[in-house]
Order: structure tokens, then C-alpha cells, then sequence
């Protein structure tokens, strides 16, 4: 399960979705999202799943590694299907016991959100999975520049948001090493109950946050090592620019955008 977790990961590659403006992407993922939540009806979300689906297809990121990501949220996905078949009013009877009324409105609500859940994950990882840290960085300080006005540090704010996001895997790995040292040692931690598998994660936890402090004082001294300051002055290797591709990208979003409302409009909304 530790090892299914993707998230802040770069994926290499030569693909259109790499060579955009990291800028760009950001600005479109978060468009993304939005419209994922405006989505009303399964004709406007099966629109998000087929263009999530060709995005990850020109990403080059390979489907199982798509499907391997969503692995750690199953729990969610189940929780919320379980949830919206319960307890969502409305629609034809389809089973009834004691306080528990099962709908077709609520197995169609629930299946819904399930898709607009996957698609979302789905979605959002594409921009770690297309972008190196560092232009995240970058992208990241571009576009919250205006903030400079109320002399926020705004290089300060993305250079943390971007490792924040760089050390997830690091610390996965570290999680998964610290947890087969414990089992080495003859501890069990996946038997029992809930509380039992709770009390066991303690050894665990303890070194993972020494851990992590010692791998944020390294970091620490090794940049104060490189003369590293950051913010004004501060030059870059490659240079962001708007090209064709990053036009395209944000003219098919906004038209993406017009269709999921017309389609709204159009068709019988299943949630909302």
C-alpha cells in the first residue's frame, strides 16, 4: 500500500503535456478541478473522464501506474459510495430495511461521485507527474508575484509548498523502511483491531519524525553550504515562456468549460 502512493512524483519524458509552461499547467489543473465540480450530469462527467483520459494518454504515463496511484484512497472511494447509496433522498425504491432505504437516485449518486473522485486524483496527478520540482517552484513563484505587494515572500512560500511536495516519496520510502525494520524485530502490525493497529504505528512514527527533522537540518545546511538565498537576483537556468502549445491548452479547457455547462443545461442534473 506504501508503495502505491504517487504523489509528488516526476515521471520523465518528451511528451506535449512536459513541454508546456509550468505556469500554464497549474492555471489548467486548477481550472480542472473547478469544473470537475460543475459537472451535474454523467454526460458531463463522462466529457472530464474522456479528456482526463486523452491527457494521460499524451502525458505517456502508463495506465497502470494510474490505477497503482488510486490504490490508498480506495477506503475513500468506498466510504463515499456507501454514503451517497444510504443515505441520498428521492428516486424509485429499490430495497428497504429497517431505518436503510436504498434509491436508484442514490446508487446513480454514488457511482457519480466515485467517478468524479477517480477523475480528479487522476487529473491533478498528471501536473506533478509532467513537472520537475523546480519548475514548480518557479511556476509557483510567477504566479503569486503579485503578492510581493503586501511584502509576502513569496519565493519563501513556494520553495516550501514545492519540497513539501519533492519529500513525499522520501518519506514513503521511509515509512516502508522503518515498517519492515519493526516487523524485523518481531512486531505486528497489521493484525487486530482498529485501536490494537493504531497503538502499533507509536515505533513507528517516533523514528519517522526524527527522521524527517534530520533530513530537514541536511537539506537546511546544505543549501546555507551553496551560498543559497533565494528571491531578488536570484537567476534561472530555463527560462518560462508561452508557447502555441500552452494556447491550445487553454483555449481546449475553456471550451471544455462551455461544454460541461451547456451540457448541464441540457440534460437531467443527477446530484444538485
Amino acid at each position: 500500500m506504501i508503495r502505491d502512493i504517487t504523489i509528488g512524483q516526476y515521471l520523465p519524458g518528451k511528451s506535449a503535456l512536459h513541454k508546456m509552461d509550468p505556469r500554464v499547467k497549474i492555471i489548467v489543473t486548477f481550472a480542472f478541478i473547478i469544473v470537475i465540480f460543475m459537472c451535474k450530469n454523467f454526460w458531463s462527467l463522462g466529457l472530464m473522464v474522456l479528456f482526463t483520459a486523452l491527457c494521460t494518454i499524451l502525458a505517456g504515463v502508463p495506465m497502470r501506474m494510474m490505477l497503482k496511484s488510486l490504490r490508498p484512497v480506495m477506503v475513500i472511494l468506498v466510504f463515499t459510495g456507501i454514503l451517497n447509496i444510504f443515505y441520498t433522498s428521492g428516486g424509485n425504491k429499490l430495497l428497504e430495511f429497517w431505518k436503510i432505504t436504498v434509491t436508484d437516485k442514490g446508487i446513480y449518486t454514488a457511482v457519480f461521485m466515485i467517478v468524479r473522485i477517480v477523475c480528479l486524483i487522476a487529473g491533478s496527478s498528471l501536473l506533478t507527474y509532467t513537472t520537475t520540482p523546480t519548475m514548480l517552484t518557479d511556476a509557483i513563484e510567477r504566479i503569486l508575484s503579485p503578492l510581493k505587494v503586501f511584502k509576502i515572500q513569496v519565493h519563501t512560500l513556494a520553495m516550501m509548498m514545492t519540497l513539501a511536495l519533492r519529500f513525499i516519496p522520501t518519506l514513503i520510502e521511509e515509512i516502508e523502511r522503518i515498517m519492515n525494520a519493526q516487523k524485523a524485530r518481531g512486531a505486528d502490525l497489521e493484525s487486530g483491531g482498529f485501536i490494537k493497529r493504531a497503538k502499533a504505528l507509536i515505533p513507528i512514527l517516533i523514528p519517522l519524525f526524527i527522521s524527517a527533522f534530520r533530513r530537514a537540518y541536511e537539506l537546511a545546511f546544505a543549501m546555507e553550504c551553496r551560498c543559497y538565498r533565494g528571491g531578488e537576483g536570484r537567476t534561472r537556468m530555463k527560462q518560462m515562456k508561452v508557447k502555441a502549445t500552452d494556447i491550445v491548452a487553454s483555449a481546449v479547457t475553456a471550451a471544455l468549460l462551455g461544454a460541461v455547462i451547456f451540457l448541464n443545461i441540457y440534460f437531467k442534473p443527477v446530484i444538485g
